[in-house]
């Protein structure tokens, strides 16, 4: 196996998906798995879901064709046809799997590349010696792998969201791993990576078809084996940040939501609007703005990703390189701006604008036209802790009611 395996998987992942999704499509309008529009939801007519069969469709034929024949291979893809055909049955009924079975399901999906070896026995980290987890290595490696089919389930919100941001993950890894030499798994993260993007060729906005629980489940566990195998089992100082960083964007909109919904009392599996996505709709952002602005926040923290692995910023005793360590200063220093600039820029202050706005207007119509800054600052803390407020309408017509 070579590198050049990798672009044929990419390749073959990505027209196996691109010509089976509208067979999926069809195969949903038959079955019933349908996606109707909701309140939390942020399309607005009847939408196909079961894409996740076409991108096991596509991680199957290539990795059929360039993954090496073993144990692990078939626990990989043996682990992903579980997990698609379990989140199959769950687009498929009207409400869906209740929790504790789903979550049942993924640990039962994880645990088929788990024991064909696919796990992580260390972990080295800078400056100490490497962390050796014995026997815990089997049930870290299975909560790991249930953590990022939820997390990328999370980020499955609007048009072509988890599927581009996947796909990011996935070439970006693809490129890691094959500068580590850990070639066959940067087979699995191009495939993984060509097969997303086949499907988002439906399913970017205006989108034909969803994934479903079909799809992020799958996407999740093909992109945590690929962080195993291609850069955990690795001797990288920096190997347990780099699926952090790649992953930063579903990784923090998932630990948001959660706390949130701990705040409150609420079930943690339960849904809601307080995903970035919906939170970035709060404030007027069409599907297709929202999905853009995602994409280039995650690109960033994949370019810094890369920078990490390949900017020469020390040598091989530890002493840095002031020119290279400029240069990935300036991702990092890029990176934070990107996350500033999209949380508070975007959510607050364009929020705090025009909830200054209304309360002026408003203000005006009761005899009272000053409103103090106060009391701005107060109504957009109140708006951004429960998520409901009156939005900008991008469409002809003023304001609507966004939120719940």
């Amino acid at each position: 196996m070579n590198e050049l395996d990798a672009l044929w998987a990419f390749l073959v992942a990505l027209v196996v998906a691109l010509l089976v999704t509208p067979l999926a499509a069809r195969v949903a309008r038959r079955v019933g798995a349908i996606d109707r529009p909701r309140a939390r939801g942020l399309h607005e007519q009847d939408t196909p879901s079961l894409g996740g069969l076409a991108i096991l469709a596509g991680a199957l034929v290539a990795g059929f064709l360039f993954l090496p024949a073993g144990e692990q291979t078939r626990g990989i893809l043996g682990g992903a046809a579980a997990i698609a055909l379990i989140g199959a049955a769950d687009d498929r009924l009207p409400e869906g799997l209740q929790p504790i079975v789903k979550l049942a399901g993924q640990f039962a999906a994880a645990l088929i590349p788990v024991l064909s070896d696919v796990r992580v026995e260390n972990v080295t980290l800078p400056f100490i010696d490497p962390l050796q987890f014995g026997d815990w290595s089997i049930p870290l490696t299975l909560v790991g792998l249930v953590a990022v089919m939820n997390v990328v389930n999370f980020t499955d919100g609007v048009d072509g969201l988890a599927a581009g941001v996947c796909t990011i993950a996935a070439g970006t890894f693809a490129v890691i791993a094959l500068s580590l030499d850990r070639v066959d798994a940067g087979v699995l993260a191009a495939l993984t990576a060509g097969a997303a993007v086949g499907f988002l060729w439906h399913n970017f906005h205006p989108a034909s078809i969803f994934m479903g629980d079909s799809g992020s489940n799958l996407l999740g566990l093909l992109l945590g084996c690929v962080a195993i195998q291609g850069v955990l089992k690795t001797a990288a100082v920096v190997a347990l940040f780099f699926p952090l960083m790649i992953l930063a964007v579903p990784i923090v909109d998932s630990t948001f939501v959660m706390a949130k919904r701990i705040k409150y009392g609420r079930p943690v599996w339960g849904a809601d609007r307080s995903h970035f996505h919906h939170r970035f709709a709060n404030i007027g952002f069409s599907p297709l703005k929202t999905t853009i602005y995602l994409y280039g926040w995650t690109l960033v923290l994949a370019a810094l990703a890369l920078a990490i692995a390949f900017v020469p910023y020390s040598d091989s005793a530890g002493n840095l390189n002031l020119g290279p360590a400029l240069v990935l200063a300036g991702f990092g220093l890029v990176a934070l701006a990107a996350s500033v600039y999209l949380v508070l820029v975007l959510e607050i202050l364009k929020l705090k604008r025009f909830r200054a706005h209304r309360m002026r207007k408003a203000g005006a119509l009761e005899g009272r036209p000053t409103v103090a800054e106060h009391e701005v600052d107060a109504q957009v803390a109140r708006d951004l802790e429960t998520g409901e407020f009156p939005a900008v309408d991008t469409e002809p017509g003023g304001v609507r009611r966004r939120g719940g």
